[in-house]
């Protein structure tokens, strides 16, 4: 499930999270923002080493001018505090997906098909 992202829970789960995560800065009357909406919150089902949020940027639009959010959808990729990704408007699936996946750890494979192998 999707955190809900204010400036008052936002230094500990998102700057002093010791996993990747994945904030999405957006509002209710944005159409593309609601296009984004389910992808996110796919992302939050098949990445779960990877902490997913969002972000209103009517309620919240401290944070939003903190980090220079002009246009939205606005999705960041947050790693150990520090803005690793930063995509702005509507991505494919595919594409968050590949973000999330260059950062995380070397051999951390989840949220990834793998097939089996046999050794002969």
């Amino acid at each position: 499930m999707t955190l809900h992202i204010t400036k008052d829970n936002f230094e500990k789960e998102v700057i002093q999270s010791d996993q990747l995560v994945l904030v999405d800065f957006w509002a209710d009357w944005c159409g593309p923002c609601r296009a984004v909406a389910p992808i996110i919150d796919q992302l939050d089902e098949t990445f779960c080493e990877v902490k997913v949020g969002k972000v209103n940027v009517d309620l919240e639009s401290e944070l939003a001018e903190s980090y220079r959010v002009s246009s939205i959808p606005t999705v960041f990729l947050f790693d150990r505090g520090v803005v690793v990704e930063r995509m702005v408007g509507v991505h494919s699936p595919e594409d968050y997906e590949a973000v999330i996946r260059g950062h995380l750890e070397p051999g951390d494979k989840s949220g990834e098909e793998t097939e089996a192998v046999s050794a002969d």
